[in-house]
């Protein structure tokens, strides 16, 4: 697709609907003055998602020393890395420069800086005298965080779907006969995703089978199962935005046992009302409305 004259800032965004309160609001709206800037540059998306990553392992690094105002400055470089993920995406559609690649490395990126959040975390919580227990909440943490956001990509993967947008992603990455024509780089990255996240993405395809049950496979189905706006909303309070968003406050005040009970509690309560609307009161829905029918 060729880039576009103009900067929109409106045709460089997902979905409203399908996004989380923390990027409509604020992430993407601050994001969007750096794709402004960006917009006539050489700049690529997959530059900035590199930038993003170097942001978050950078955070790591700050959280591993253990200090107060390392801590803070963790969460500063985190909330760095949040802006530039939504900037990438941003960007990519702002110009038009949709990649396979590019998809794949976000989601590696992403990966990788949680991967090495958490243990500096555990490191940093052992050393300031928190106990034994940090690093298995920290896992714990990790975990969750993980399984959530897959969670979150899935439901809103489909809902755009259904829209005819958002064709870079899909619900299930694995390789098809299409991507028989993949280049080196992006099969390599491909691979790396699955070795990754196949075992997450196959988890929760589970998880929406059981909670859909045998309320049909039909098209018209589909439409009021992954087209709820209610369900797609209650599942990007998930998000990777809304996770980092509540790592970075509480390492400014420098609370992050606050912010595991949050992450193990809180986040993995609210994943619990997600699921079970989706199975108790949008399955019904759905039953009822077919029997009408």
């Amino acid at each position: 697709m060729a880039r576009r004259v103009e900067y929109s800032y409106k045709e460089s965004l997902k979905s409203d609907a399908s996004d989380e309160l923390i990027n409509t609001y604020i992430l993407r709206p601050v994001a969007g003055l750096l794709v402004r800037a960006l917009y006539r540059t050489r700049v690529t998306p997959n530059q900035v998602t590199l930038a993003a990553t170097a942001s978050g392992l950078a955070a790591a690094a700050l959280y591993w020393q253990g200090t107060p105002l390392l801590t803070a400055l963790a969460g500063i470089c985190l909330t760095g890395k949040d802006l530039l993920d939504s900037a990438d995406g941003q960007l990519a559609r702002a110009k038009g420069l949709f990649s396979r690649a590019g998809r794949f490395l976000d989601s590696i990126g992403d990966f990788a800086v949680n991967l090495a959040v958490f243990p500096a975390i555990a490191v940093a919580m052992v050393r300031g005298g928190s106990g034994a227990g940090a690093p298995l909440l920290c896992l714990c943490a990790f975990l969750g965080v993980s399984l959530r956001v897959s969670y979150h990509v899935f439901y809103q993967t489909s809902f755009l779907h259904l829209r005819n947008s958002y064709a870079g992603n899909r619900t299930s990455e694995e390789i098809r006969e299409e991507d028989a024509d993949e280049d080196r780089l992006t099969s390599s990255l491909h691979r790396t995703f699955l070795f990754i996240y196949r075992w997450q993405d196959d988890l929760v395809a589970r998880l929406d089978a059981a909670c859909r049950g045998e309320s049909g496979t039909s098209r018209m189905e589909d439409e009021k199962w992954y087209g709820d706006v209610t369900g797609v909303r209650l599942s990007g309070f998930l998000g990777l935005g809304t996770e980092l968003f509540v790592l970075t406050f509480c390492s400014v005040i420098d609370r992050l046992d606050v912010y595991l009970w949050i992450n193990v509690a809180g986040m993995n309560l609210v994943w619990l009302v997600c699921i079970a609307y989706r199975r108790v009161i949008l399955r019904r829905g759905i039953r009822s409305s077919g029997r009408c029918s």
